[in-house]
């Protein structure tokens, strides 16, 4: 499958955010409105006073899963050890803006970085534990991979095609791939986040405090959710959090596959040595 050019993005203004409060939720419509400093890619966020964010998608692809947080969300939130966000308002389409999109309670803590976290180890089995408790969420009805999520949770083989283009010039990284892909997965679905990501995790004084943007999770095979341990946890943390999660070969193999991909698509070869090197020492 290919997934075509990244999708065409709409720019966002505080002016017509404000605009949308007042319009659709006139009672937050005297609230200051102001950017967040470090926004995103699939959303872009503004304060809402001090305690709620506006999180509005840039695309039409990234509104698909407006639906699906305002659904989820609210039930996998009490199940989690770990703050999330959860929805406490859905808006429309207005003041020249083109999607769904919503409001939020504001989530403290700074977006993780090595340099940030306390202790590696107890970071890795923090994460773990929250992983642990997301996937024993009971899976019935969750949405299946797809658009809405760019088939996280579904097979590498959708990116197969990207990941091909990206090798010739990276030789070591092929085996490493086609490991990936023959990989099996049992079939059993699980929840899982699909992007955690640096800066999808929240630090206070160096430690886990919330995990936030759950635009790409679902149900489906969760080893997604394992390309962390090759793209922020040190080696001592990567082992703490396999042997936390109990992560079978199969599984930590596909999950390598997700950190290749990413690591090739933003070409980042400080993520790129550390797959080569975990691979070299398995052996």
């Amino acid at each position: 499958m290919d997934l075509g050019p990244l999708p065409q993005r709409v720019a966002v203004t505080a002016d017509q955010v404000r605009r949308l409060i007042a319009d659709q939720f006139p009672r937050w419509a005297d609230l200051e409105v102001r950017p967040v400093t470090e926004s995103g890619w699939d959303n872009v966020t503004f304060h809402l006073g001090d305690t709620m964010v506006v999180r509005l998608p840039t695309a039409a692809e990234y509104a698909l899963a407006v639906e699906k947080e305002h659904r989820w969300l609210p039930v996998l939130a009490p199940r989690l050890p770990r703050p999330v966000p959860v929805p406490l308002a859905k808006g429309r389409p207005g003041a020249g803006y083109p999607f769904e999109w919503s409001v939020y309670r504001w989530l403290d803590g700074e977006p993780a970085r090595a340099d940030r976290i306390a202790d590696p180890v107890r970071f890795a089995l923090e994460l773990a534990e929250f992983l642990a408790a997301l996937r024993n969420v009971d899976a019935s009805g969750g949405p299946r991979p797809g658009k809405h999520n760019w088939f996280r949770g579904g097979t590498l083989l959708t990116y197969d095609g990207q990941v091909q283009r990206a090798l010739d010039d990276v030789g070591p990284a092929r085996e490493i791939w086609q490991t990936a892909l023959d990989a099996r997965w049992d079939g059993v679905d699980a929840w899982f986040h699909g992007d955690v990501a640096a800066g999808n995790l929240l630090l206070d004084r160096g430690e886990l405090a919330a995990v936030i943007d759950f635009g790409t999770c679902g149900v489906g095979d969760p080893s997604c959710d394992l390309a962390i341990a090759w793209t922020l946890l040190t080696a001592e943390g990567r082992a703490a959090f396999r042997e936390r999660l109990a992560v079978d070969d199969a599984s930590w193999a596909r999950g390598r596959g997700w950190a290749l991909w990413k690591a090739l698509v933003v070409r980042d070869e400080r993520v790129l040595g550390e797959i080569f090197a975990n691979r070299q020492a398995a052996g």
